[in-house]
């Protein structure tokens, strides 16, 4: 692993949090930068190497993106300081372990999930999956689940014996997942069938599937859990599911060829990849209230909690 340090200043600005602790982190793909929002204003942004393509963060104020051209991931320390972990892969889809223990990342050529050491960049373990794995998300202890996009289905790895242990049939182009844990449900947003399956993770079984706008690409669970957020990308929308009902309850306008979406409080932060801003979403009110610019290309959202230099020790 190497480190590169620089003027930091801009780096340890986007990382100082507000006082809830959390942040909103956007990554622009083409513009090659990371921005920091807090509720409905642009906070800060930095600049990463070049094509980000997604952002994750762990509980202690560390955050990861992958460069599938690179074939690396950044890591950045609160205090700002940038870590380069070369992979052989194209670093693609990230989950990390919330206490920065394990790094999970997927080779979207290779057909394989990575188990890296944030710590040393060192690779613990290589998991075969089925073909062009997108999103990767944690579930209930012990699970991580791939969104398998070529395969129609979600493969369910075993984080402890590092082995694929079962595969779970879903639509047609399988590309981004949001787990929730009070009920163990799994939704899974299929980019070509213009649904979203939505699968009981205790029993393995399908519960249901929800038809949603064209491609979506991106899915978040609102606080509580009553609210599924869906990002329609040819469609420009937001699709809002009921949980309870399992249907959808509202569509939301937004910008052009809208990818990643988070949820902070009570908005809902939307990644329009095309027309280079962020929408975000009143979810009391579900109406897009701000058009956020950002820099060219922003494609995944993240919320990262904040922690001082100390606590990534």
């Amino acid at each position: 692993m190497t480190a590169c340090r620089s003027i930091l200043t801009s780096l340890i600005l986007l990382m100082a949090g507000p006082a809830t602790g959390q942040i909103v982190v956007v990554a622009s793909q083409q513009g090659a930068r990371l921005t920091r929002i807090e509720g409905e204003a642009v906070a800060g942004s930095f600049t990463v190497p070049a094509s980000p393509a997604v952002v994750a963060a762990d509980g202690r104020g560390r955050l990861y993106a992958s460069h599938p051209d690179g074939r690396s991931i950044s890591m950045i320390e609160p205090d700002g300081t940038v870590h380069r972990l070369p992979v052989q892969a194209q670093a693609f889809g990230l989950a990390v372990e919330p206490d920065g223990s394990r790094l999970y990342v997927g080779d979207w050529s290779g057909n394989r999930v990575l188990c890296l050491s944030p710590a040393t960049g060192a690779v613990e373990g290589t998991i075969p999956v089925g073909p062009d794995p997108a999103a990767l998300v944690l579930g209930e202890p012990g699970r991580l689940y791939v969104a398998e996009r070529e395969g129609r289905s979600v493969g369910v790895i075993d984080t402890r014996t590092q082995r694929r242990v079962a595969d779970l049939p879903v639509g047609d182009g399988p590309f981004a997942l949001a787990y929730d844990p009070s009920l163990a449900r799994l939704y899974v947003a299929n980019v070509r069938s213009n649904d979203v399956t939505v699968i009981d993770t205790a029993g393995g079984r399908v519960l249901t599937t929800i038809p949603v706008g064209t491609a979506p690409y991106g899915v978040a669970i609102a606080p509580g859990g009553g609210q599924v957020l869906v990002t329609n990308q040819h469609a420009a929308t937001v699709s809002v599911i009921d949980t309870g009902a399992l249907a959808v309850a509202a569509t939301v306008p937004v910008g052009r060829y809208p990818e990643g979406v988070a949820i902070l409080g009570g908005f809902a932060y939307v990644a329009n990849w095309f027309s280079d801003d962020v929408s975000v979403i009143d979810l009391a009110a579900l109406k897009e209230t701000r058009r956020l610019p950002v820099a060219e290309g922003p494609r995944t959202v993240a919320v990262a909690r904040i922690a001082s230099p100390e606590a990534a020790r």
